[in-house]
């Protein structure tokens, strides 16, 4: 099985969708993101999390980040299709404007 890096992208930042959020609707959404992990099962190996601001590093300082990343999870699947088939009705894509990113985790050689 291969390893594989997921990115939540929305266009508001995690931390400001759940301040928006009621309690009904944050449980209705907890709801439908474990009706979705029981679907996947063992494909995930880490559920994940919500992501708040960050920070771009480059040589020469920092900035915010403006690139939308809400989340992240990382799955197993024997390919890429694979992989993509576990978010097929995923939750996160009901949010207008939101997608999710997939990106296999290549092994390092001599590691």
């Amino acid at each position: 099985m291969k390893k594989f890096v997921v990115l939540y992208l929305g266009p508001k930042a995690a931390q400001e969708q759940m301040q928006e959020s009621t309690p009904e609707a944050a449980q209705e959404g907890m709801k439908a993101w474990m009706e979705w992990a029981a679907r996947a099962g063992e494909g995930i190996l880490d559920m994940g999390n919500p992501l708040g601001a960050g920070k771009e590093i480059t040589s020469t300082g920092a900035s915010d980040t403006t690139n939308g990343v809400a989340g992240y999870a990382i799955v197993q699947a024997e390919n890429l299709e694979s992989a993509q088939a576990l978010f097929d009705g995923h939750p996160h894509l009901m949010m207008p404007g939101s997608s999710i990113q997939v990106y296999e985790s290549l092994d390092l050689p001599g590691m």
